[in-house]
């Protein structure tokens, strides 16, 4: 795709006017600005993913009521990524290029966001991505709403060792963001003093467990450090308990399974589990009681949040933030002035990092409930600066490479 294409737009309908003197923004309404919202809402992946359309629309439902940004509503234009990777980049492509929406809020899996990541950078796009991931990236065009590595997967381990789990099996998804976190994981390991006594990987979407799950038994380790994602969970767990595991016998931490995933695999599946997140609905404050009221009155009193979902609706209320400052829908300076923003969110206190484009966020451990929600058992006391690069690291040395190095080190130059 070119770079020179105009991008960065505020859609429009058959009234679309030409761009205002000074403004770079690309085609302008009377009254609408389109965004653009795409999640997996078929195939593995939609099991997670729904929700996360569902928080985002909400968001955009919310900010109309309010009187929308810079006296624009906004109009959102839902696809369907297909829990595919080739068709999360066509997706975005055709919301850049052809609706011409000035953001995109969008992806799950590393997979998704690797594909999405050379068009939106070609094009001069905006992707918001709100779900944790393995970190190594920094990019000019994506804003990560969701834990790096240091955020999540660093402080699991840390707790892992402090309750003397120390005896770990390694089990993911076979694509990049468990492929990458277990490398981290396995370098973590060796300077703590943790064994890694094997790792395995299914294909997104493989139910068939039962060669890992006879492995991990024959193993006997103390925890499962568990990176699947989708569907696969589900006969993961189901699995290791009708071999007669309980959590007092082999543990897990999961990074991937929020309280959307646990209705789906199934709570006596996962009771007494563990989990390492942000947010969870069970997270205190007005601000999280207002948002957990407005999701389930909008979407089923039956329905619970979790933190992608919360995620996703950051991601609009960040953008909508950033626009405002601006006070233009340029992607440009739209990026120059979320830089330092600081929003009340249902996590807590969120501040969006001045240059890496991550933001600010409480590390929590949580262990599923009877109800089928998250009890928090740790949490860090503070919001986490992000550190994508694990450049505080001294055992992270070397992690990052190539493309993530050149990008970690012009994120390092830009903050001085």
């Amino acid at each position: 795709m070119a770079a020179g294409l105009i991008l960065g737009a505020c859609g429009g309908g058959d009234d679309d006017a030409a761009t205002p003197a000074g403004d770079v923004s690309g085609e302008v309404t009377g009254d609408t600005v389109k965004v653009g919202v795409l999640q997996s809402l078929s195939g593995t992946m939609s099991i997670s993913e729904v929700a996360v359309k569902n928080s985002e629309l909400l968001a955009i439902k919310e900010i109309n009521a309010a009187g929308g940004v810079l006296g624009k509503k906004i109009k959102p234009i839902v696809e369907d990524g297909e829990s595919k990777p080739e068709v999360f980049a066509q997706k975005i492509e055709k919301l850049i290029t052809s609706d011409k929406v000035a953001v995109v809020f969008g992806g799950w899996t590393s997979a998704s966001r690797k594909a999405m990541k050379p068009v939106v950078e070609g094009a001069n796009g905006l992707l918001f991505y709100p779900v944790q991931y393995e970190g190594l990236e920094v990019s000019p065009n994506i804003f990560y709403t969701g834990a790096t590595t240091n955020q999540q997967i660093v402080p699991a381990l840390d707790y892992m060792k402090e309750q003397g789990l120390t005896r770990v099996y390694l089990v993911g998804s076979d694509y990049v963001f468990p492929r990458t976190a277990n490398k981290e994981i396995k370098a973590y390991a060796k300077a703590n003093g943790l064994e890694i006594l094997g790792e395995d990987y299914l294909q997104l979407g493989d139910t068939n467990v039962q060669g890992i799950v006879q492995k991990v038994l024959a193993a006997k380790p103390q925890v499962v450090f568990n990176t699947l994602n989708g569907d696969s969970n589900v006969s993961f767990f189901k699995e290791l308990k009708a071999k007669g595991n309980t959590p007092d016998k082999i543990q897990t931490v999961s990074v991937s399974i929020a309280e959307e995933e646990v209705g789906g695999v199934g709570v006596d599946n996962l009771l007494g589990h563990l989990v390492a997140w942000n947010y969870y609905q069970t997270t205190g404050g007005e601000k999280n009681a207002k948002f957990v009221e407005a999701f389930k009155a909008e979407y089923g009193a039956e329905k619970n949040t979790a933190d992608p979902i919360e995620a996703g609706y950051n991601s609009v209320y960040i953008w909508k933030a950033a626009v405002e400052k601006a006070g233009s829908f340029d992607v440009k300076k739209v990026t120059a002035a979320a830089g330092g923003l600081e929003l009340d969110t249902p996590e807590g206190l969120l501040t969006v990092h001045p240059t890496n484009h991550h933001v600010f966020k409480t590390a929590r451990i949580g262990k599923i409930n009877a109800q089928g929600l998250i009890d928090e058992v740790w949490n860090s006391g503070k919001p986490v600066a992000p550190d994508p690069c694990l450049d505080t690291y001294t055992w992270a040395a070397g992690l990052a490479t190539g493309e993530a190095r050149a990008e970690c080190d012009a994120a390092a130059k830009a903050a001085g």
